[in-house]
């Protein structure tokens, strides 16, 4: 199989191109330097000289705060770029799998969303994300959409991270309890996504590591499993705190947690507990230490 990966030096990049890489597929990977996804015409030129059978758009403007001013550019890129790779696969008859997000709900839901259920996205991220699937559907023959949540990997920054680091440098943290979702270690996404599209199973799909917390009880859980795992002793106390008392620009959805209701109905396998791809990620993270030094 084919597969031109675009955001290729992202965090879930990285990895999907690594995995379809070991699984034996031919990959083209495109990062912002190789790919200007918000070129119609290079775009096309690229897809074409490539002739992917899949192309897995992670590329987009992940900024959520900075979204609120910088409007232009991430609808160029979320919403643009995303109708400009979908043409391009189109024209080569290619399948369409878009990454997308939780942000494309309000978060007032007292239960997890179901994939068809109305979406209603409150920040300007997570309508250009909302605006990039609506093109999807509506240009792609063959298209895949992968809605995740709270990812984190070993590249890029994320939340798992900056744990680590603050935990080592902080005495206090103080991390919002009032905001739930369902954090997603980007192997077990770029495992999923390997599965998905060499199927024909086109559609929404809700794809986040099993289970539910909030951002406080997810960080008290990093603590514990990276003392355990890492050997790391963390003398920093975390206390929760609310929405309100760390205001940012865009708001968050309350509630992000995600049902995964096509990956049941289609026979896919479901994704690992949360905790249990937290802990996969801690033995990666202490892998790649120790080898660091040698590199």
């Amino acid at each position: 199989m084919r597969v031109l990966v675009t955001g290729a030096g992202g965090q879930l990049g990285k990895d999907v191109v690594r995995l379809f890489d070991q699984a034996g597929h031919q990959v083209l990977p495109c990062d912002r330097d190789t790919l200007d996804i918000t070129n119609g015409e290079i775009c096309l030129v690229k897809v074409a000289e490539f002739k992917p059978d899949v192309v897995i758009h992670c590329a987009a403007y992940t900024a959520v705060d900075q979204a609120e001013t910088d409007i232009d550019t991430a609808y160029a890129v979320n919403t643009v770029g995303t109708r400009n790779m979908v043409l391009a696969a189109e024209k080569v008859k290619a399948k369409f799998c878009y990454i997308s997000t939780d942000y494309v709900f309000d978060g007032t839901a007292s239960s997890p969303y179901h994939e068809y259920d109305n979406t209603n996205p409150q920040s300007v991220y997570g309508k250009s994300k909302r605006a990039g699937e609506i093109l999807v559907q509506s240009l792609s023959s063959a298209f895949f959409i992968v809605r995740t949540s709270w990812v984190y990997g070993l590249h890029g920054n994320n939340f798992v991270k900056t744990m680590l680091k603050l935990g080592q440098e902080k005495s206090l943290l103080n991390v919002v309890d009032d905001q739930k979702g369902s954090p997603t270690y980007t192997l077990d996404l770029a495992g999923f996504l390997l599965e998905l599209v060499q199927t024909e199973k086109y559609g929404i799909y809700h794809t986040s590591n099993a289970g539910e917390c909030t951002w406080y009880e997810f960080a008290k859980a990093i603590f514990a499993e990276a003392e355990n795992i890492l050997g790391t002793s963390f003398s920093v106390k975390v206390e929760a705190c609310t929405t309100e008392d760390f205001p940012r620009p865009a708001p968050r959805p309350r509630n992000s947690v995600m049902e995964r209701l096509s990956i049941r109905t289609n026979g896919l396998t479901d994704l690992r507990p949360w905790m249990e791809g937290l802990q996969a990620f801690l033995h990666e993270w202490k892998r790649s230490e120790i080898a660091r030094p040698e590199a």
